[in-house]
């Protein structure tokens, strides 16, 4: 059979898996929801529904793997990788494909494999009173899932190998790695010993390959693979137990809220609710010296505090705002600084993302993360307005107030009605959950119905939409867990190395000092947020934290906050903030890179003193309690 009929048919299961796990994610939510109203209304559970739900959250992202493959959602960092030319991406997908994925892919069915067929075996049922029977079910989800992600590398191989041009570049890189293979195990059969401390090469390797442009999750999966086979001191059989962590991941209630926010989030961005804001908040302060700037910042809190997503906020403000700003004659530096910052403000207000991830990788209560985020989330927004009132007064001409004939009492009327709506979902989805009524992944599911609900009554609400919302769910929602899956594979490797030991020594023991620690732990994340994203550094830094944290006998909740403050300063931070190649993106030619970075500056300063503020004034963050 021709390779490109092959790869049609390799890319149709793709395809199907992801329109399956795409209806389950509508499913997800409307069975949260109604799970939730039975318990909550009528004192109703059941031990069975709700293990069906989190049964639906594996397929969702064990069927997304080979879906956002297909469609090049594993993300990568593209610094260099969007300047290379066709041929040399094709390479790096064959080399990424060959090396990495499939690898790690064989290794881990291997072992997937053997924990379904000992579940299967044992007949292993829930242990829960009124639980499901037949658990080897969805342990082969795992197997399932991770050959339809094998299946779909072969065919990434076939389709770039395909297209290519000139394939000189991709054999002589193939030749290089096998020679360096074969040299690598001449060392390791003649046991000679490392020049560096493998810990070490370990991170240089990842990082090298992550400039390079592979995908990050399969970097992190590929590397613990490549250092387990290498090392005798850890060996193949310390990754015999990634199924069973992976398994671990599947059953974590608390992941289950990321994909049901997210999908929260794409409804909203949909759902015309941003451009009403910031046509009717621009109107309300646009009389003010800076008013469009702060209605800016107003506007991305609300869609930080009902969305929670950094990209959708940033290109939404961009295509709305930074014309309106630039028609008025605002500095284009100060436009577009606003927007990417504001943008950002869904990495730490609740609900985020980011402190789902923190809560779950430092083994926190989210609900007390959400409300220890609010103060720091406002003192950001009062710093933001702060600036832009001064800078505005200071240079009149870079943020002129508008003159509009329109009566204010109208104008008032008008964004009152388009900020009542948002507000109300948010009191719904963060007060359930302060309250202590609703947990966050119950409370995400109610937002998804508040979300369809804005967006019916806006009069956008279709099948098309859900179709958008819920295949790109599935997209993101795969990303993010493979990539907890591959730094999982790290970390095993790591740790086995004794990295984790080595951290631990060098703060405790070495330094002695928790505010060295603190000051050092904190350039380090600020540091790595200019090259890789915010997922990678909670999934792969901050595990190696959380004991020194304890050793220390530091607040946890308040260095969670700390940690998120400081990855919101990673999307603004150039050259290769993600926020402001959204920016850039979606605002085209209408605004220079270098005025884009010069906008930034000033934000990033503003967040840095924030931090500062947080550390020196700790019990800001119980505002709201413990």
């Amino acid at each position: 059979m021709h390779q490109r009929a092959i790869s049609f048919y390799l890319d149709q299961l793709s395809k199907y898996a992801g329109v399956i796990a795409a209806v389950l994610v509508l499913l997800l939510a409307l069975l949260v929801a109604y799970d939730a109203g039975m318990r909550y209304l009528f004192s109703e559970g059941s031990i069975a529904l709700q293990e069906i739900e989190w049964h639906l959250f594996d397929i969702i992202f064990l069927l997304g793997l080979s879906y956002a493959l297909k469609h090049d959602k594993h993300v990568r960092v593209d610094i260099f990788f969007e300047r290379y030319s066709f041929d040399t991406k094709a390479t790096i997908q064959i080399l990424g494909m060959l090396f990495l994925v499939i690898p790690f892919s064989l290794l881990f069915l291997n072992d997937a494999v053997d924990m379904t067929y000992q579940s299967f075996l044992q007949h292993e049922v829930s242990p829960d009173p009124g639980g499901l029977t037949d658990r080897w079910f969805i342990k082969a989800m795992l197997v399932f899932g991770f050959v339809l992600l094998l299946l779909q590398a072969i065919s990434e191989v076939l389709k770039a190998y395909h297209r290519m041009g000139n394939k000189t570049l991709l054999w002589r890189t193939l030749a290089l790695v096998v020679i360096l293979g074969i040299v690598t195990y001449m060392a390791w059969y003649n046991r000679v010993a490392f020049w560096f401390e493998p810990v070490f090469l370990m991170f240089l390797l990842a990082l090298f390959l992550l400039m390079l442009g592979f995908q990050v999750a399969f970097v992190f999966a590929g590397v613990a693979l490549f250092f387990a086979l290498i090392t005798d001191e850890v060996g193949l059989h310390v990754l015999e137990m990634l199924p069973y962590r992976t398994y671990g991941i599947m059953g974590n209630v608390t992941l289950m809220a990321i994909p049901l926010f997210i999908f929260m989030g794409l409804i909203l961005e949909k759902s015309k609710m941003a451009e009403n804001l910031l046509i009717s908040m621009g109107k309300l302060f646009g009389q003010v010296r800076g008013g469009l700037a702060i209605s800016v910042v107003l506007v991305g809190a609300i869609l930080a505090a009902s969305t929670g997503i950094v990209g959708a906020s940033v290109v939404m403000m961009s295509l709305i705002a930074l014309p309106l700003m630039l028609n008025h004659n605002y500095s284009p530096a100060l436009a577009s600084g606003s927007i990417a910052a504001s943008g950002t403000l869904g990495q730490l207000i609740p609900p985020s993302i980011v402190l789902i991830v923190l809560g779950d990788q430092m083994h926190l209560s989210v609900g007390d993360l959400f409300k220890a985020a609010v103060v720091p989330g406002l003192l950001l927004i009062f710093l933001y307005i702060l600036y832009i009132l001064i800078f505005a007064y200071f240079k009149k001409e870079a943020a002129p107030a508008i003159v509009s004939d329109e009566q204010y009492g109208k104008v008032l009327k008008e964004a009152i009605r388009a900020i009542i709506p948002p507000l109300l979902l948010i009191g719904a989805v963060l007060g359930s959950i302060f309250a202590g009524i609703a947990s966050p992944t119950e409370s995400a599911a109610i937002g998804v119905l508040g979300a369809m609900g804005l967006a019916a009554m806006n009069r956008v609400f279709d099948v098309a939409l859900l179709r958008y919302a819920t295949v790109e769910t599935v997209k993101l929602t795969a990303m993010i867990f493979m990539i907890l899956i591959g730094a999982t594979a790290f970390s095993l490797v790591f740790n086995e190395l004794g990295g984790g030991d080595m951290a631990l020594k060098f703060f405790a023991e070495d330094m002695g000092d928790k505010w060295t620690f603190i000051l050092i732990a904190m350039l380090v994340i600020f540091l790595l947020g200019f090259f890789i994203d915010f997922i990678e550094i909670a999934f792969v830094v901050v595990p190696i934290l959380v004991p020194i944290v304890a050793s220390f006998g530091i607040d946890p909740i308040w260095f969670a906050i700390l940690i998120a403050m400081n990855l919101q300063a990673s999307f603004l931070t150039p050259p290769f903030g993600f926020a402001l190649f959204y920016l850039k993106g979606a605002a085209g030619d209408k605004v220079r890179t270098g005025d884009i970075y010069k906008g930034v500056l000033p934000f990033i300063v503003l967040q840095v003193v924030a931090l500062g503020i947080i550390v020196l004034f700790p019990d800001l963050i119980y505002v709201f309690g413990k």
